[in-house]
């Protein structure tokens, strides 16, 4: 089945390492015009140094999500350098302080809402004004397992990413019927940077969490992106699919 984006321009975010830089990766690679996001803007750099490499178009920036000012901004430039934005993916996400409820931070709290609930709002607020200037368009939001299922010792992630889906589902209510479609995905856990600084025998046992028996692939997150963003996928909106290796059947 093949997928392309021809004449179409994408925002990903949290984009420099990952999934999102996968998901921006397979964008370019199917035709589309990608603008590389991350608060770290060298890796954004770096990611959109290697697509323009492989034949691909992109372009890199930074700023940090969590600021509404600075979404509106990316948004603007995304349509400004493409002629319209059309595409969207909402990854930029943190886990977060590993606390009981009892103990957790209130700054660790407030981050965490800003950068995976609060940076999506912003990303939608800003993105579907300009998706219907240009005549429709879709959107991905990156959730988790953990918008399903709870995990102790994260309830600030836990929290944002259930909430991410009621805010997906809300939103594609809205906006269907005017060619904007929403959805969402829920990895589990991915092998990326993020699991770098696990202690000793702790990605094993994370391994041992997924029946499949390994963690997944940034490629199989964004393979799904990419068919959930395409046309091919014309009839799916307001709703999540899990790229979780069997963890949530149990």
């Amino acid at each position: 089945m093949q997928i392309t984006f021809p004449g179409k321009t994408a925002l990903v975010t949290g984009a420099g390492s990952g999934i999102g830089a996968a998901i921006a990766t397979g964008l370019a690679a199917s035709g589309a015009r990608v603008l590389v996001q991350d608060l770290n803007r060298d890796a954004a750099a770096r990611v959109a140094e290697a697509i323009t490499q492989a034949g691909g178009e992109a372009r890199a920036t930074g700023g940090d999500v969590a600021d509404a000012p600075t979404v509106e901004r990316l948004v603007t430039e995304a349509a400004d350098w493409g002629g319209g934005l059309h595409l969207l993916v909402n990854n930029a996400g943190i886990g977060g302080p590993m606390l009981p409820t009892g103990e957790y931070t209130i700054e660790g709290w407030h981050r965490v809402m800003d950068v995976n609930l609060n940076a999506v709002f912003y990303g939608m607020r800003y993105a579907i004004p300009a998706m219907l200037d240009a005549g429709g368009g879709a959107i991905v939001n990156i959730a988790s397992i953990l918008g399903s299922v709870g995990f102790a010792n994260a309830s600030a992630y836990t929290a944002a990413k259930h909430a991410l889906l009621g805010l997906t589902r809300a939103a594609a209510l809205e906006y269907s019927a005017k060619g904007i479609r929403v959805n969402a995905i829920g990895p589990a856990f991915i092998d990326t940077p993020l699991l770098g600084n696990l202690p000793p025998g702790a990605k094993e046992a994370l391994i041992g969490a997924h029946p499949i028996g390994r963690l997944g692939r940034s490629e199989e997150v964004a393979d799904l992106t990419q068919f959930l963003l395409s046309d091919r996928a014309s009839f799916i909106t307001g709703s999540y699919h899990l790229v979780d290796g069997g963890y949530c059947a149990q």
